[in-house]
């Protein structure tokens, strides 16, 4: 048999039994056990497709970004709706490299220099933010609206300096921001927007998909997240200038844009004269920018092509779950604080947030202790108030002791944000939470709750 054929034949086979060994696996899952078998805050979901097409890229053997590569990242700019996706690492590398697009050369006068302000919130997973801080910009902290947990709209004026550039913000679990406002505070101001959608995959602002109305935005496939590559995430954009800058970024800041394996796109790659190298020095390896290595490998994006067609159910299946809690633990209100979607909003929900009301007969940590001895996973809202984590406290203190400029600014009081710290906490809504599982979280919560008040 032709070599070609015989491998053809076994790859076949063995794909064949990667989907095999997938249904077997969906066959063998065990019954929920109330108070016994775990009800998760989030995890993977996959099947015969995920592990048929990661099994398929292994055999391929091209480890690095290659078919599955270029199909997940035009499979996502067509989801979007946005000219341009490019993959990385992870949400928190796509948020790096997004922050730092925004700093390159390629802009022009329009770059961000080190002391200029960047506009965003400390309740937040700290991703969000580090960049800011790690590119030597100032982040300026206003605080948050409760129940929806995003930027408090009515700050954003207030915060506004001389050195302001940017705003970076977060679609808070899956719940966006008020869009309609931040974008026209933008607008008027000259302002870059990124979003950050990691939380927010399929979620919309009036009937547009978040992701698309910033100058960049940030995805995460970690395995929680709406969709997963395991580790992964990717940066998207309809500004070609913006997009050279990304591209570039992720790929070791060379100033080449050849693909992986591909030489001489230009058609000049020995007739470039740059910097003060020699003409003609080889254009693949020119740098115009300091910058990383983060790109996915295929083998991610394999599993990826095969998630992203399933991600309008995911999308569905989380709105479902989230509208179960609303509606089971409705009458839970004198206790506790239900969340709200943003107006003229439709999310895409990343968990269920809870806040316990000041003055409630017990507390927020009592509850989640209670919770998760019945193996109910619990979340706090990330960071709390980020400004009192102590990479933060420890870059104030290490200013002062120096005399260097403070790190972050903080504009008006993060009351909110201090609530959330002390007071707020998730559950989950994602695809894997069957209903016996969602019932028995309503029911633990209802219990506890009405056997406090009763008290």
């Amino acid at each position: 048999m032709d070599p070609k054929e015989q491998e053809k034949r076994l790859t076949a086979e063995i794909l064949e039994r990667v989907r095999e060994i997938a249904r077997l696996r969906s066959e063998a899952e065990p019954e929920f056990v109330p108070g016994k078998s775990p009800v998760r805050y989030a995890g993977r979901v996959y099947g015969e497709a995920e592990m048929s097409n990661l099994a398929e890229s292994a055999i391929e053997f091209w480890l690095t970004s290659g078919r599955w590569h270029r199909r997940l990242e035009e499979g996502l700019a067509a989801w979007y709706g946005v000219t341009h996706a490019r993959l990385v690492t992870s949400g928190s590398s796509a948020n790096l490299v997004a922050v730092a697009a925004l700093t390159s050369p390629y802009l022009g006068d329009r770059r961000l220099r080190a002391g200029d302000e960047v506009i965003t919130v400390a309740a937040g997973f700290p991703t969000t933010v580090a960049p800011v801080v790690q590119l030597g910009l100032v982040p300026v902290f206003v605080d948050v609206a409760i129940p929806t947990y995003n930027i408090d709209v009515s700050r954003l004026e207030a915060a506004r300096s001389e050195r302001t550039r940017a705003v970076v913000v977060a679609h808070t679990l899956g719940n966006p921001f008020d869009l309609g406002a931040v974008s026209e505070f933008c607008r008027r101001h000259g302002l870059f927007l990124v979003e950050d959608n990691c939380d927010a995959a399929g979620s919309r602002y009036r009937g547009r998909k978040t992701g698309t109305f910033g100058d960049l935005a940030t995805l995460s496939f970690y395995p929680p997240h709406h969709m997963t590559t395991g580790e992964g995430g990717a940066v998207l954009t309809s500004d070609d200038t913006l997009l050279r800058a990304v591209e570039s970024l992720r790929d070791w800041g060379r100033d080449c844009w050849c693909a992986s394996g591909v030489d001489n796109t230009c058609k000049r790659r020995f007739e470039w004269e740059l910097g003060e190298l020699p003409k003609g020095y080889d254009h693949k390896y020119v740098y115009s920018q300091l910058g990383f290595n983060l790109k996915m490998t295929d083998l991610q994006a394999a599993v990826g092509v095969a998630q992203l067609d399933r991600l309008d159910g995911f999308v569905a299946a989380r709105r479902a779950n989230w509208d179960f809690f609303r509606g089971a633990l409705a009458d839970l209100s004198e206790a506790l604080v239900l969340p709200e979607p943003t107006a003229e909003s439709e999310p895409s929900w990343f968990g269920f947030t809870l806040t316990v009301r000041d003055g409630a007969p017990f507390g927020r940590d009592e509850l989640v202790r209670h919770l998760e001895g019945r193996k109910i996973q619990t979340r706090m809202l990330f960071a709390g108030n980020l400004v009192r984590q102590p990479a933060m406290t420890d870059l104030v203190a290490e200013a002062r002791r120096t005399g260097r400029p403070a790190p972050f600014r903080v504009s008006g009081a993060l009351a909110h944000t201090d609530v959330v710290m002390n007071r707020t906490f998730w559950v989950g809504v994602y695809p894997g939470l069957t209903a016996p599982m969602r019932a028995f979280v309503a029911e633990e919560l209802s219990s506890f709750v009405r056997g406090r008040l009763r008290r």
